[in-house]
Formats: C-alpha cells, sequence, structure tokens
C-alpha cells in the first residue's frame, strides 16, 4: 500500500447504518476532514486537486468479519484509488487490502487484494468485476480468522489466503488491526499502470458508503496484547458472544463457495502475483500449492 491511511467500521455482531452520530462513534477522519461529507445515512470521501480523504476505526480487532456497502466513483475515474482494507500498526504490520483501480469511461474497474505478513506484500490480486460497482450499492467484506483470510464481493469469495504454518509459512494472527477506508490520486500506477492520468475535469471523485459494520472480537485498550490474542485466539466465546468467525465450518471453504471461487479465477482474474515470472523467478512458498 503507497499510503497508510483509511476506512470504517461498525460495532460487534450489530448492524448500524452510517448515520452522522454512529459515524462519529465509530470513526474518525485520518486526513482531510473537509473532503469528509455526511449526508443522512452515507459518508462519503472526496478526491479532488487538492486532496483525497480518509477515515479510520477508533477500535481495533483480532479475528471477525468487516463488511463495507460501497458505490465507487462513477463516470471517468481513471487514476483514482478508493480503498478499504484491515491494517495493523508498525513497519512489520500485517493488512489485508481492497483497492479498486479506477477507470476511464466504459472501461470495466478493476479491483485489487494484496495481503501483507509482517510488513512484506507483494502478493496482488487483479480481477475485473461482474457487474458496474458504480451504479448501486455492492458489499465488500474481508473474513479472518485463525485458518484463513477471505475476500468476498456481494458474498461471493473472490480471494483465499490459507494459514499454512504447519510448512513453515507466517500467517497475521498475533496483531490487532483496524478498519480505513480512503480515496487518493494514483495516476503514477493505478490506471493502465500509469499510462491514463487523472482527468481533473472531472472532479470531485466521490465514493460513498453506506451501511458497514465489524463483527469481530475487539481488543480492550490498556491490556496487554498478549492477553488480547490469547482471549481472541483461543477462546470461543466473549463479551461480543460467540465467535461465530472461529466455528468450524468458517475454516474453509463450503463446496457451493469453492465453485464460486473457481468460476470467479476462470472468468475474471487478470493477475495473479503467483504467476509473475519476471517479478518472482523463484516462485513465493505461498504459491506452491
Amino acid at each position: 500500500m503507497k499510503y497508510s491511511y483509511l476506512v470504517s467500521l461498525i460495532c460487534i455482531v450489530t448492524f448500524f447504518p452510517l448515520s452522522s452520530a454512529r459515524f462519529e462513534d465509530q470513526f474518525q477522519p485520518s486526513w482531510a476532514l473537509d473532503h469528509i461529507l455526511q449526508e443522512g445515512d452515507t459518508v462519503k470521501l472526496k478526491l479532488d486537486s487538492s486532496s483525497g480523504a480518509g477515515i479510520a476505526s477508533k477500535s481495533k480487532y483480532l479475528y471477525g468479519k468487516t463488511t463495507a456497502e460501497m458505490k465507487l466513483v462513477p463516470g471517468d475515474s481513471a487514476g483514482t484509488v478508493t480503498a478499504f482494507y484491515m491494517s495493523s500498526d508498525g513497519e512489520a504490520h500485517n493488512e489485508f487490502d481492497f483497492e479498486f483501480l479506477g477507470n476511464t469511461s466504459g472501461e470495466p474497474y478493476l479491483v485489487q487484494t494484496n495481503v501483507y505478513v509482517n510488513g512484506v506484500g507483494n502478493r496482488e490480486q487483479r480481477m475485473d468485476l461482474w457487474y458496474d460497482p458504480t451504479l448501486d450499492f455492492h458489499n465488500y467484506s474481508i473474513l479472518w480468522n485463525p485458518k484463513q483470510v477471505m475476500f468476498l464481493v456481494d458474498d461471493t469469495p473472490i480471494r483465499v489466503y490459507e494459514n499454512r504454518e504447519e510448512e513453515g509459512l507466517v500467517f497475521p494472527k498475533s496483531q490487532p488491526m483496524g478498519i480505513y477506508s480512503s480515496i487518493w490520486n494514483a495516476d503514477d500506477w493505478a490506471t493502465q499502470g500509469g499510462r491514463v492520468k487523472t482527468d481533473w475535469s472531472h472532479q470531485p471523485f466521490v465514493t460513498e458508503f453506506r451501511e458497514v459494520k465489524m463483527e469481530g472480537c475487539e481488543v480492550v485498550e490498556g491490556k496487554e496484547v498478549e492477553e488480547e490474542v490469547k482471549r481472541c485466539g483461543e477462546s470461543w466465546e466473549g463479551k461480543e458472544g460467540r465467535y461465530w468467525w472461529k466455528e468450524k465450518e468458517m475454516e474453509e471453504l463450503s463446496v457451493h463457495q469453492s465453485h464460486q471461487l473457481v468460476w470467479v479465477r476462470a472468468k475474471h482474474l487478470i493477475y495473479d502475483y503467483c504467476f509473475d515470472s519476471g517479478r518472482f523467478p523463484a516462485s513465493p512458498p505461498e504459491c506452491k500449492r
């Protein structure tokens, strides 16, 4: 991720619209407050030639599922990136990214996902979508439990990153993560590798958030991280109730989800770092299965 600002979250096991009161309870601007607009139950992040904007959750979590209902920048959005992600703090951080790459009018939006583990990313996958994400709101989710990280679009899995510690690989499981979103100018790389620049005659570029929720194990501020890792990682119950995201059926894809993932990859996958021999002459270890 080129910038480390972003997104939104809402409370444990409870669903709320982004009313202004609830937004202020759960989120805070991370930059450019004057580019964050609240209109009823909708929060808008605005990008213009002076600035983009970002928001961040006030709480952090260990495991759970976050979902944002978003409508992306319409029209000519080339050069812009809207991000929705989870991230921990520090140089050796963990991070799970959705990045929505704008395009010229009439061309499909691309969604790029990435996974950072202990500060190391370069695990990009990129695909187009089977609908126009600028016409209506759609759900984008990240599910994180001790066995896997799953990216979902309208409840359809588009990517799974498995825990393969038994093979000597490191899995992100001990760093509390916040939830973030932002919109920013990335015309040096976002659209056709930077060949198409942002057309500022179309500003402002606006992404809308309507309903956002987080169902997860909230880390208690002031407690030792090791205690919270044990509470959230080894227990099935907590102050939030039962940790449903750690149930057996959440540890792997169902047959139906497996079929969905195969379909998405066959029909919509454009780029997968695992098959980029130019960047990785030796296949990354997590790609070898």
